[in-house]
């Protein structure tokens, strides 16, 4: 066990606890609906196009079936336990992160994973001995004998990224309607965009030689220059010197789960943030959507990380639809410490068609205290308002993911341990209160 101490210290160098802005009485009534438990950490759920079934993300390394019928199959459908580091059972961010299905997997039984792999430091002696991991996004089949087994032995990874911390890894992915693969990457971890292996001058959510805090986009049904992917000639970078030419969008610090619109195909990111604000993005093709410039709408100095300048350079920035108090340096009114990104809804339920439903993993590092947000767009401006849970005794679990089914159904994915700690986790349907 982490001594307390240094629990809190983790929370503060990963902007974890805190929380802000201005608390107004709940006017959406939301009751959880147990949908299935007995899980590990859930990170992501993922229903395939054109396929009753639910893949379930656990943080510990498996992949698990949730049938037609609502019901958690025992055996995985993909075990990478082997492939992670030993992950903290107390906290950690590593881990199994992200699944999503090949457009046409129905017939070419394709999916894809995202994951923290042991670091490959590939001879590089300051990596050996400072950095912590390594980001894999793969390709995997489904096993021709049994469409409930995936394919161990097929894995064909196509983006490798070197980690300088444990934190901060984002890594959602997820397939556009122009059947592109979009990968969420984190600014590398620690605090601040500063020390080993960030850009020290500008951070590497600015620096756009860095694949770290970005938005990337590729094209995995083609391979070009060396890797098991190409790059759409679209892609807003492509051609200039010394700029990755995956980058989609930048500026990002650590884009916990991001979401398509079912409708419109709008890209939503919630990006935690330092210490004072929380954020939810829009985001767009070419993007500087500001950090470490900005933290949230303020601005933003990395050696006086809760200080806030009163001015700076906000030029060509892409600034947040929605943003929060952070409950470690913004106590008053705060919402949370660590936002979670959710979905658009588009379900049975007219009354809540076209809002966001997100929330935060918990309002305190000590004690779980999840929450979950309703916000409403009006006249392209968002408004944002805590939901009011009915019929659940004492404080919510840690919100540590959403998902959305091929119905347009949202679901809250929690755990009430802070780490990959156990088979106790459950994933709640979002209904309306009787």
């Amino acid at each position: 066990m982490l001594a307390t101490k240094v629990i809190l210290a983790l929370a503060v160098a990963m902007g974890l606890v805190m929380g802000g802005a201005t608390v107004s009485h709940a006017q959406v009534k939301i009751k959880l609906e147990p949908y299935v438990t007995g899980l590990n950490s859930p990170l992501a759920m993922v229903q395939p196009p054109g396929d009753d079934r639910k893949f379930v993300v656990e943080q510990f390394g498996r992949v698990r079936i949730i049938d037609a019928n609502g019901e958690l199959l025992g055996t995985p459908f993909l075990d990478i336990r082997s492939k992670l580091p030993n992950l903290m059972a107390d906290f950690d961010e590593r881990g199994l992160l992200g699944l999503t299905f090949h457009p046409n997997f129905s017939s070419n039984g394709k999916f894809y994973i995202s994951y923290s792999a042991v670091l490959d430091f590939q001879s590089d002696v300051g990596k050996m001995l400072w950095w912590d991991h390594t980001n894999i996004v793969s390709e995997f089949t489904v096993s021709k004998d049994n469409p409930n087994i995936a394919n161990p032995k097929s894995e064909r990874i196509l983006t490798s990224i070197s980690w300088p911390q444990f934190n901060h890894n984002g890594h959602w992915i997820g397939f556009g309607k122009d059947g592109l693969l979009y990968i969420s990457t984190g600014d590398g971890g620690y605090a601040n965009d500063w020390g080993i292996g960030h850009n020290v001058t500008d951070g590497n959510g600015q620096d756009l030689a860095s694949l770290n805090g970005k938005i990337l986009r590729i094209d995995v049904n083609s391979s070009a220059d060396g890797n098991n992917y190409s790059i759409p000639a679209d892609n807003p970078f492509v051609g200039m010197d010394d700029v990755r030419p995956e980058i989609y969008a930048y500026g990002l610090r650590n884009p916990w789960r991001c979401s398509f619109d079912m409708k419109d195909d709008r890209l939503f990111c919630a990006d935690v943030q330092q210490n004072s604000f929380e954020e939810v993005d829009i985001i767009s093709k070419g993007a500087n959507l500001g950090w470490r410039r900005m933290e949230g709408t303020h601005c933003f100095d990395y050696a006086k990380p809760d200080g806030h300048p009163g001015n700076c350079d906000q030029s060509g920035l892409t600034l947040p639809i929605l943003e929060y108090n952070n409950c470690t340096a913004q106590p008053n009114g705060c919402k949370g410490i660590s936002v979670t990104g959710g979905y658009v809804y588009r379900g049975a339920n007219e009354a809540w068609d076209g809002k966001y439903i997100f929330g935060d993993w918990s309002k305190s590092f000590a004690a779980m205290d999840g929450q979950i947000f309703i916000a409403t767009e009006s006249g392209g401006n968002w408004t944002m308002e805590v939901a009011e849970v009915d019929g659940m005794e004492g404080k919510q679990p840690f919100v540590l993911a959403f998902a959305q089914d091929a119905a347009g159904e949202v679901y809250a994915l929690t755990s009430i341990t802070r780490g990959p700690n156990g088979e106790l986790d459950t994933i709640y349907k979002i209904v309306p209160a009787d």
